[in-house]
């Protein structure tokens, strides 16, 4: 790739559109993006755009980085998928970037749930929050109405009979997570106390519901 390639910038719509990209070369193809304005970024969408022998490629890349900011820092959270704040650059991997490509921003969400560019991707975020909100309320609502008079093994069991319905090839993630995180105690159990297992799961129960409260706070566009 050569320079000009690191140079090709592209920027959507107009001076409001916070969100600058551009190739970065090297053998393995990605994406360096930048938040030039003063809100951080909680989703983006943009377009790999390459010359063909007819006109243009475009492949879309996005991503809804919102509930970052609730599970930052675990073991499992992917670095480059986090809020992108005012100065930040961030580095995507791209499945590809050929020579002569440029960057081409499609949509933003910003923190404050204002969002700019193409209304089709905007609105299929905020579709997604709104019903990725709702799966955590399930979840939420599911283990408090279980831990309420069930305790130990008992708790785990009356919980996976909750979260065996809905599993399936359309199952939601917070449903999945929870459903996998019963069984992961019900093994441990084995050995463990009730105290112990009442404990793992008021803590997970509290940090679903954190997840709750930020999909609640960030499902309204502005």
């Amino acid at each position: 790739m050569g320079s000009a390639l690191a140079l090709a910038l592209v920027v959507f719509g107009a001076a409001d559109m916070p969100l600058v990209g551009r190739v970065v070369p090297g053998s393995n193809p990605q994406v360096e993006l930048r938040n030039a304005g003063d809100r951080a970024v909680t989703a983006w969408s943009f377009a790999v755009v390459s010359p063909t022998a007819t006109g243009t490629h475009r492949e879309v890349h996005s991503a809804d980085v919102y509930l970052s900011d609730v599970t930052r820092g675990l073991p499992q959270a992917t670095a480059h998928l986090d809020w992108l704040r005012p100065g930040q650059s961030r580095t995507i991997p791209v499945d590809a970037a050929p020579a002569g490509a440029s960057v081409e921003i499609v949509a933003v969400v910003l923190e404050d749930g204002t969002a700019l560019g193409d209304a089709d991707s905007i609105a299929t975020f905020f579709a997604q929050r709104s019903a990725e909100r709702d799966e955590l309320k399930n979840v939420v609502d599911a283990i408090n109405a279980s831990i309420q008079t069930k305790h130990g093994m008992a708790a785990l069991e009356d919980l996976q009979r909750r979260f065996a319905d809905g599993a399936g090839a359309n199952e939601s993630t917070p449903h999945r997570s929870a459903r996998e995180a019963v069984a992961a105690w019900q093994q441990k159990a084995k050995t463990a106390s009730q105290e112990d297992v009442d404990r793992s799961i008021r803590t997970y129960v509290e940090f679903v519901t954190k997840q709750y409260e930020a999909a609640a706070k960030h499902a309204q566009r502005k």
